[in-house]
């Protein structure tokens, strides 16, 4: 009496099936590649392809920024559209996070789009309990007359050593503070402008 061969575990018969596709694998196979050859018949895969592609980059222009949350200074990519913002993600070229972002990072989008940023400089009159909008020309105006103020007032020409005075050239009046979004050309530009305008107290944010 012959004894039957035995089905192997994929449903076939034999020890294996060489080409390691069960029986339902091989029906899907069959039924998608079926159902692609019906679709080619009415779809260009390769325009529809090229029209969705057209229509997500369609007058959008990226630009580089960096995020403004904390000291690691992660680079984006911000993709703008009629001079809107519409998407925020991790630049893959940037040598700090290469593309990945935090979850503080993934939330600047909100951040841009909350109905409360401010979009407009505001200034408050001493004894005042209130913030009024002013323009970017008065204020740039202000800070720059507060600066020269604040820089006459305590300029320090020079001091003693040592029985003798030696000229400094400083001021104590007021300091320097970058931020984490500052890129390494901005921090050398900016402590250029501080050593300039003669304070030593330069400062970044990740240190406080």
């Amino acid at each position: 009496m012959n004894a039957k061969p035995a089905r192997s575990v994929s449903g076939g018969l034999g020890k294996s099936n060489p080409a390691g596709v069960s029986r339902r694998g091989w029906l899907k196979l069959a039924v998608g590649g079926g159902a692609g050859l019906a679709l080619d018949g009415f779809l260009d895969v390769t325009a529809v392809q090229a029209a969705a592609r057209e229509l997500k980059l369609s007058n959008v222009s990226e630009f580089t920024t960096s995020c403004n949350f904390c000291s690691c200074g992660c680079g984006m990519v911000a993709a703008v559209r009629d001079g809107k913002l519409i998407t925020l993600e991790g630049d893959y070229d940037h040598v700090v996070n290469r593309g990945s972002l935090c979850v503080k990072g993934m939330s600047m989008f909100p951040t841009h789009a909350s109905p409360q940023r401010l979009q407009v400089p505001k200034y408050r009159a001493a004894g005042s309990d209130r913030w009024v909008d002013i323009t970017w020309d008065d204020a740039v105006d202000r800070i720059a007359r507060k600066i020269k103020t604040v820089r006459d007032t305590a300029w320090i020409a020079t001091e003693t050593v040592g029985g003798a005075d030696v000229p400094v050239n400083r001021t104590d009046g007021w300091a320097f503070m970058g931020g984490a979004q500052n890129t390494n050309e901005e921090c050398y530009l900016f402590q250029k402008a501080a050593r300039l305008l003669g304070t030593v107290y330069v400062e970044h944010q990740a240190r406080l």
